[in-house]
């Protein structure tokens, strides 16, 4: 998940640059915390940091106060439910590289399938949030069941309890997560299978190259 956003994405895509926020406010807060403990260490962990800090010592940094801007209603709930659907899908192919296969999430039309939505905007991904967490290839969404599946696919059926406002919004949705192996071939930059041949970059990677090339 992190590694792809890292070394895949243009390096001033907003993705990545996200993914680099949330590593630097980690390693912040993990430091200042092991602090009073690991004194020297944490110290040494600090004149380090690669990036300007507001003090010279990590001693002088203050009280660790967490931003409310990183509180999101539904968020914590989405990346949960999305979790839930990846066991799902890794616990029916077990053993087996993620990779090679695509995912197909069913949610009939509600708040699950909302929530969702805000990790997928397209019906159908390789780059989105949902199929970064999924860790397949290929995330397609769908609020009703294909009519048409392969006989290779698996069919997992579950549940998730969705609890917002402190219980006051609660719903029990069900969903279906249906794995197939992909047709396409590995993407020789990403690793990914979503390129038309294995000697060709997928088209994100093929976007991203083109935009460091005119970049320089």
């Amino acid at each position: 998940l992190l590694s792809c956003r890292l070394y895949c994405e243009e390096a001033k895509d907003p993705k990545r640059r996200s993914c680099q926020t949330v590593l630097a406010e980690a390693l912040d807060i993990v430091v200042r915390s092991f602090a009073p403990i690991l004194p020297h260490l944490a110290e040494e962990v600090f004149q380090y940091i690669p990036y300007k800090k507001d003090s010279e010592s990590v001693f002088r940094t203050g009280w660790i106060n967490t931003s409310s801007a990183w509180k999101k209603p539904g968020i914590e709930e989405a990346i949960e439910g999305a979790c839930a659907m990846r066991d799902s899908f890794l616990g029916s192919i077990s053993g087996k590289n993620a990779l090679e296969y695509e995912v197909i999430i069913v949610i009939e039309p509600g708040l699950l399938f909302e929530l969702m939505e805000a990790l997928q905007a397209e019906e159908t991904s390789s780059v989105s949030q949902l199929n970064e967490i999924m860790m397949a290839s290929q995330t397609t969404l769908l609020s009703e069941f294909p009519k048409e599946t392969p006989s290779d696919a698996n069919i997992i059926k579950g549940t998730f309890l969705i609890n917002l406002e402190g219980g006051d919004i609660c719903e029990q949705s069900s969903y279906k997560v249906i794995a197939r192996p992909i047709a396409k071939a590995k993407c020789p930059r990403c690793r990914r299978y979503t390129a038309e041949s294995s000697s060709t970059p997928c088209p994100r990677c093929l976007q991203v190259l083109a935009a460091g090339k005119g970049s320089t």
